[in-house]
C-alpha cells in the first residue's frame, strides 16, 4: 500500500510542479498541459481506486488467503501427480530405448534376436 500512496503523492507534485512553469501563450503548449493534467488525473483516480477500501477487513482478507493457500495446494498436488506421471514415462522410454540400442547391438554382431524385457 505505501508504493501506491507514493505513487499518488508522486502524481499530485507532478501536477503541481508542471502548474508552477511558467505558461507559454501557444495553444499547442495549452493543449499539452491540459493533456497531461487529464492524465495525471485518470493516474490518481486509478491509484485511489486500487487503494484498499474500507470494506476489506481483517476477516475478509484472511478469508481471501486461506482460499488462496488452498487453491496453491490443490495445484501443488496436481504437480506432484503430473511430475510422477512424467517420471513413469520417461522410465518407459528410457526402457524401450535400452531395448533398442540392445537390439541393434545384436543385429550388428549376427546374434539371434532375442525377446526383450518389454514383450514378456
Amino acid at each position: 500500500m505505501a508504493d501506491r500512496l507514493t505513487q499518488l503523492q508522486d502524481a499530485v507534485n507532478s501536477t503541481a510542479i508542471n502548474k508552477d512553469q511558467p505558461a507559454n501563450p501557444t495553444e499547442e503548449y495549452a493543449q499539452l498541459f491540459a493533456a497531461l493534467i487529464a492524465r495525471t488525473a485518470k493516474d490518481v483516480d486509478v491509484l485511489i481506486d486500487s487503494l484498499p477500501s474500507e470494506e476489506s477487513t481483517a476477516a475478509l482478507q484472511a478469508a481471501s488467503l486461506r482460499q488462496l493457500e488452498e487453491e496453491n495446494h490443490d495445484a501443488a498436488a496436481r504437480l506432484e501427480e503430473v511430475v510422477y506421471r512424467g517420471d513413469m514415462l520417461l522410465e518407459k522410454i528410457q526402457s524401450a530405448l535400452a531395448d533398442i540400442a540392445q537390439s541393434q547391438l545384436r543385429t550388428r554382431n549376427g546374434a539371434p534376436p532375442q525377446p526383450s524385457s518389454a514383450e514378456s
